[in-house]
Parts: C-alpha cells; sequence; structure tokens
C-alpha cells in the first residue's frame, strides 16, 4: 500500500507521512494524501455511477455512428416506431425487483374433462363486451376466484341470493353474437361441400353485385384497404363479360370477386340489406361465405403461388376477424402467415425487382395479416406469429390508388390524405403493439427498463401525431373516424405495459403511472363509443370490434362504484349505461354491484365447463391481498387526466404509492379490468387529507417491489406532472365532454 503523499510520489521523494509532510513545508507545495479505501456501500456505488456513466457513453456512441453511417432515407420509407436508442435508458436503483403480477401467464392447459365446442372460444357475453380465460393475451385460470375474492366481505358483497335469482343460462350468454361468422366446416380440408356446385349458384345478378361493390369501395376498402381500386375494377369488368359470355373467369379472379362481396354485405346494416335485397343478412353472409370458400378451394388456396389468392384469402378473413374469434380463426390466419411466408411476402418487393404495382399489393396483404395477427393472439394466444426481426416488408405508400402504375418508378409518398391513409395508421400502430409484445418479458428478464418503454411508447405518440394529425379533416366523416381510432389504438399502448404491474400481491402502483393508466383507458372507452354513436362514423362501425372489446369499461366501473361523487361520473357513467346496457331507473350503485355479480357468476360457470388448469405456484397467490372494507365514499377527484391528483403535493407525485386493497384482473386488448382501492389508500379519504397521513407500505426482504423498475427523473421529463397524457380526442362524443 502507497502511504506517501502526492507530490513525494511524483518526484520520487521519501515522505516523512506528516500532515503536512517535511518535504511539502519546505517547498510550500499542497500536500494531498488519497484517502483510505472505500467501504463496500461506497465501493458499490462507485460502480453503479460508473455503469451508468458507460451506458450513457455507449448510447452517445451508438447515436452519433448511426448518424454518421444511416443514408438518408426517403419520406416514404419513414416509420413512426421508434428505433432501439431508448432501449439503453438506465434504470433507477429500486427498478431491481420489479415482478408482474403471477396470475397471467402466457401459455394455457386444460382438462380432459373440458368441453371442446368451438363456441366456448368466444366467451362470456355481458352487454356489449365479450371476455374470455385470455385477457390482454395472457392466461387468467383464475379471473373468477379473483373476483369472488374482491367483492367478498367487502361493501360490494350486496344480496347473493338475489343476484344468483337473476342469473340466465349458460346458454344466453355463451351463444355467438351478431358479429360472429363462423368459418364452414371443413373448409380448411376442402370440404366445404359445394366443390362441384356451379358459379351460378351463388352469384347475384349484375345490379346487385354492382350495389355490393359500391358498398365494398365505400365502407371497407377506406379502412381495410387491400386491394388496388383500378385494378380490381378492370377485372370484374372483365369478369361479367366473361360470365355474359358463358365462360367461367379464372379460379382466382373468382375468389377475389366473391371476397369482396361478401365485406361488402358483412359491413351492411340488416335495413339495408332488406331494403336493397328483400332477404335477411344472414342470409346473404351464408351465400357469399360459402361462395367465396368454394372458389378459394378451386383456386387450391393451400397449394397457391398466385398472389390474388391469396390476398382474396385474406380478403375472406377480415370480416371473420373482429370482435368474436374463435380458435378456427386462429389456425386459418396461421395458415395464412405461412402461406405468405413461403410466397416471400415477409421480404420486400423491391427486393425481387418486381414493379410498384405489384410491390404495393404485397405490402398490403403483409401489413393486413400482420394486423390480424396481433388481433387473433390478442384472443386466442399465445404470442404472435410474425416476429419484426424476420421481415422487411415496407409500409404502403401513402399515395391514391391512380397514382400506382404497373410501369414506371414508384410514385412519392404525398403529404396528405390519400387512398392509403387510414390503412398507414391502422398498420404503425399495430406495429407498436409488436413491439410491446416483445418488451414485456423483456422487462421481466431484465433485459429493458419499464422507463424505456414508456419512453418509445411517447416517441411514438408524437410521431404519429407530427405524421398524421395536420392529414386529418374531422368535417369530412371517413378522416374523422381515422383520427378517432388513431386515438382508441394509442390510448391503448399505455395499458398493455402497464397493466400488469397494477396487481403486484404486496407493493401498489404509484400515484403517477395510475394516473396514465386511468387516463388512457378513459380515452379507449370514449373513443370506441364515439366509433359505434356517432352517426356520420356509422358507415366504418362495422370493423369496430377489431379494435377493442370494451374491457376498460370495468377499470371505470369501479372508480365511479367507489367514488360516485365525482366530477368525471356522469361522462363514465354515459358509457358504461351504454355498454352494459342498464336499466336507467337503477341507481349507480345497484348497477355496478349488479355487473360485477354477474361477471362472477359467468366466470365461474364458464371456468368449470373450459376445465382451465392454473400452474402450481399461482394458486398461492389468489387472494393473497385481502380487501378491507372501504369507508363511505367522498368526493375525491378522478386521478387521471391533466392536473394530476388534487390534494397531493406535486413533488410527490409518482413516489408516494396508493394502497389498493384489491388487484386489477388484467386486460383485454392492452385494456384494464377492475381495481377496488381499500380504506388505507389514500383516494379513500378527503381530498384535503389524500396527500398525507399515508405511507406506503414497508416491503418484506425479498419480495416484489412492484413499481421498482421507474427511473423517475426520467419519467418526469417523459411525462410533466402538469401536462401528463395529453390525450386530444376532444369533440368525438357529443354530450359526454371533451376527453
Amino acid at each position: 500500500m502507497i502511504t506517501s503523499c502526492l507530490e513525494c510520489r511524483r518526484r520520487k521523494l521519501k515522505c516523512n507521512k506528516s500532515h503536512p509532510c517535511a518535504n511539502c513545508v519546505k517547498f510550500t507545495r499542497d500536500c494531498v494524501f488519497l484517502a483510505p479505501a472505500l467501504d463496500q456501500a461506497s465501493q458499490l456505488k462507485l460502480t453503479e455511477i460508473k455503469e451508468k456513466v458507460g451506458s450513457l457513453e455507449r448510447l452517445l456512441e451508438r447515436d452519433v455512428a448511426k448518424n454518421a453511417a444511416a443514408a438518408p432515407l426517403s419520406s416514404s420509407q419513414d416509420r413512426a416506431l421508434p428505433g432501439e436508442e431508448d432501449d439503453d435508458l438506465p434504470a433507477n436503483e429500486d427498478e431491481r425487483d420489479l415482478e408482474p403480477t403471477p396470475l397471467a401467464v402466457v401459455d394455457a392447459a386444460y382438462d380432459e374433462y373440458g368441453e371442446d365446442d368451438d363456441l366456448l372460444d368466444l366467451g362470456i357475453q355481458l352487454g356489449k363486451m365479450r371476455i374470455t380465460e385470455r385477457i390482454g393475451g395472457f392466461f387468467r385460470p383464475k379471473i373468477s376466484q379473483e373476483l369472488e375474492f374482491t367483492m367478498a366481505d367487502t361493501f360490494m358483497s350486496g344480496n347473493k341470493e338475489q343476484d344468483e335469482g337473476r342469473a340466465l343460462p349458460a346458454s344466453e350468454w355463451l351463444k355467438p353474437g351478431p358479429a360472429y361468422i363462423m368459418p364452414s366446416s371443413g373448409f380448411f380440408f376442402g370440404g366445404t361441400g359445394s366443390q362441384n356446385a356451379s358459379l351460378i349458384d351463388f352469384l347475384p345478378s349484375r345490379l346487385a353485385a354492382d350495389r355490393l361493390i359500391k358498398q365494398y369501395f365505400a365502407c371497407v376498402h377506406p379502412i381495410c384497404q387491400i386491394v388496388h381500386r383500378p385494378t380490381f375494377e378492370r377485372e370484374y369488368d372483365s369478369f361479367w363479360d366473361e360470365v355474359s359470355l358463358g365462360i367461367e373467369p379464372p379460379n382466382s379472379v373468382q375468389t377475389i370477386v366473391f371476397a369482396a362481396m361478401f365485406s361488402a354485405v358483412v359491413s351492411m346494416d340488416e335495413s339495408t340489406i332488406i331494403r336493397d335485397f328483400g332477404v335477411s343478412k344472414a342470409s346473404m353472409i351464408d351465400n357469399f361465405k360459402l361462395g367465396t370458400e368454394t372458389a378459394l378451394g378451386r383456386a387450391n388456396f393451400l397449394r397457391t403461388t398466385k398472389i390474388e389468392t391469396l390476398q382474396s384469402f385474406v380478403m375472406y378473413l377480415i370480416p371473420l376477424c373482429r370482435s368474436e374469434l374463435s380458435r378456427a380463426h386462429s389456425v386459418l390466419l396461421g395458415a395464412a402467415i405461412r402461406m405468405a411466408e413461403c410466397m416471400g411476402l415477409h421480404r420486400d418487393g423491391e427486393t425481387y425487382g418486381m414493379n410498384p404495382l405489384e410491390t404495393h399489393i404485397r405490402r398490403l396483404v403483409w401489413h393486413q395479416l400482420c394486423f390480424l395477427d396481433i388481433r387473433t393472439c390478442e384472443a386466442q394466444g399465445p404470442r404472435p406469429t410474425i416476429r419484426r426481426d424476420e421481415f422487411d416488408t415496407k409500409l404502403p405508400l401513402n399515395v391514391d390508388d391512380i397514382e400506382i402504375q404497373a410501369s414506371g418508378k414508384p410514385p412519392a409518398s404525398a403529404d396528405r390524405w390519400t387512398d392509403s391513409t387510414f390503412s398507414l395508421i391502422r398498420f404503425e400502430v399495430n406495429e407498436m403493439m409488436r413491439t410491446i409484445w416483445v418488451d414485456r418479458p423483456r422487462i421481466e428478464r431484465r433485459k429493458i427498463s419499464l422507463t424505456a418503454v414508456l419512453s418509445k411508447i411517447e416517441t411514438f405518440r408524437n410521431n404519429m401525431a407530427a405524421r398524421y394529425d395536420h392529414l386529418l379533416d374531422e368535417t369530412i366523416p371517413v378522416q374523422k373516424c381515422a383520427k378517432v381510432v388513431k386515438a382508441l389504438l394509442l390510448s391503448r399502448l399505455h395499458i398493455m405495459v402497464l397493466h400488469r404491474y397494477h396487481n403486484s400481491v404486496v407493493a401498489p402502483m404509484p400515484d403517477r403511472l395510475r394516473n396514465i393508466m386511468l387516463a388512457s383507458g378513459t380515452t379507449t372507452l370514449e373513443t370506441a363509443v364515439a366509433l359505434e354513436t356517432l352517426p356520420e362514423l356509422q358507415p366504418w362501425s362495422w370493423y369496430a370490434g377489431a379494435f377493442q372489446q370494451y374491457h376498460a369499461a370495468f377499470l371505470l366501473l369501479m372508480e365511479v362504484y367507489v367514488y360516485p361523487q365525482r366530477k368525471e361520473a356522469d361522462r363514465i357513467w354515459a358509457c358504461l349505461d351504454w355498454i352494459f346496457e342498464c336499466n336507467p331507473e337503477e341507481t349507480r350503485r345497484v348497477k355496478g354491484r349488479k355487473i360485477l355479480s354477474e361477471l362472477q357468476q359467468k366466470t365461474a360457470v364458464y371456468q368449470s365447463m373450459r376445465g382451465m388448469r392454473a400452474p402450481v405456484q399461482m394458486e398461492k397467490h389468489v387472494g393473497q391481498r385481502e380487501p378491507r372494507p372501504s369507508p363511505a365514499p367522498t368526493d375525491a377527484p378522478l386521478v387521471y387526466g391533466p392536473g394530476g391528483i388534487m390534494g397531493v403535493p406535486g413533488p410527490s407525485v409518482g413516489r408516494v404509492p396508493l394502497v389498493p386493497g384489491v388487484v386489477f384482473a388484467g386486460s383485454a386488448n392492452g385494456e384494464s379490468l377492475w381495481a377496488l382501492p381499500n380504506s388505507q389508500s389514500p383516494e379513500a379519504s378527503s381530498d384535503s387529507a389524500s396527500g398525507q397521513g399515508h405511507l406506503p407500505p414497508a416491503v418484506p426482504p425479498g419480495t416484489d417491489d412492484l413499481m421498482a423498475d421507474i427511473d423517475w427523473d426520467a419519467f418526469d421529463a417523459l411525462f410533466p406532472p402538469d401536462q401528463q397524457v395529453d390525450l386530444d380526442t376532444s369533440g368525438f362524443l357529443p354530450g359526454v365532454g371533451p376527453y
């Protein structure tokens, strides 16, 4: 060990080790000795600081290298999707113990005695909401027990005997809704039963077909673009010319014409079909569904290499995969994805030197498959089939159909509303959802921090606003619809990340994150209701079930049930009454209890019929946190929206967590379900006391710290306390208020 002062060491002099030493006194130098060795705690702190500095240095070096080496990309290939530059954002030291809820897992298992009726895949119907055992893509086999435990021995218990007396038979709430369309039995194996049927058996008159094609381009093509309109119209005219001459059109042309008419019928309402065609909608759907399946079977869709046949197959799947999906839908989509990969659609057409028209069609088909992949994954699991690093197919150009030609160079992407803009918005948000599916397990494995994922979402939201907001004119109905759908899909992103961390068995979620999650849930609910109720959006409401299934309603139901005097209660109940078809003459407290009791009873029956198996380790976590009776609800502000939490000092927001007594049951399509704060929650007290007198519970050593994965300095930079989650969705739902 060196004990000489620094000056003697530098000059190689003998130091007498006094302070100051003789040499430094003689030559009037500053005598400086090294400090004694750091203790263990100080050494760990120094190592942590060095690691953070090193992480920032590597991030800076990578950014500089990217900026220097990356060639400037054309605007047509820019994406709103954020890169990986946020992945290295340092995590706060209290992130180390973060764990998601143990009550939700990715993989499912079932008993042998469980019923395998295809309709059980659809789950439980409750008002306009459909819920299964897989919520938000995660398998929750104990959902009934979670809800039963939540309601037991609290002021929510209600009159159990009276509730059970009103229960409907299972056949009533397990049956499919009007949006459910089941593929024909044996279609996948070519056994539709109509392989030898004549085309004329399914084909309507030319006048009726023209009406359906007009409907397709008015109500399907703008939001689910998958064809090039000029090309399709030429093929459609040629199709009828050949039919009039008694010549059978090519099989691939038959498939795309019937798929377009099938989609058009699905998008029409019952009264319009009866008025224009004089038959019921169900009979029209059956006719054109069977006609499309027959045409696909004749075209050998499982063995084809023709892009038009695959395009028709995806067109057939679009109206099938909406709000109610069975595993049959998921299997068909899996086949379509594998067929597309075998045909090389996961590689961009420019790679093969294809012309602009072929490239455009391939991009549309591939990204429609990407959207359906996420939708079926959320409904039936277990995880997305398509992985982001396994395809390089670019997004379609933001151009009108008439600008794309088979010859010449591709047009430049336009900075205005085009035929492709609506679909582009959907495709971009869908890829961000795919990124979140990848990042969620990375958070659990400590490969990325929660702060970094939230930063990605905020970057993406800002990019989407800069890219598309100025293109949307609310006075034009289809553009207003695009704005509503954009707000709806973006509002789901925060909940997809946060919902699994809201029901930790030990520690509660901090106010700031709960604020974000509730704000996003409110926006999801109100935009969803607007999409289905505004008259000007009615032509495109047929596809609303593909975007969400109203599970966020439970989150808001619990808030206004526990705290009925909140100023936002009128807005929230306006949505809840419509979603759950409540009796307007009953009090809100009675309506809320009825909904929750009904859900618990139905999930118990469904769980038994389904034969769900839970992991052994999950059993000990059910009911681990005992709910406590809540005092009479007080006039407390809702903990979301700009302004944060009233009564809580600004600097403490986000660092003084709530103490809920029960848990959220999860999320469907990224939407949170329910929560019931107990009497220890700051929100269970009055406004004036909400920020004081309630310390967060001590976390026992070795247990989970729920919100440990938050770098609050980075979080405050992303979400300023006075500007949190400023979701600009005002004006979509008249009479409910801005949101």
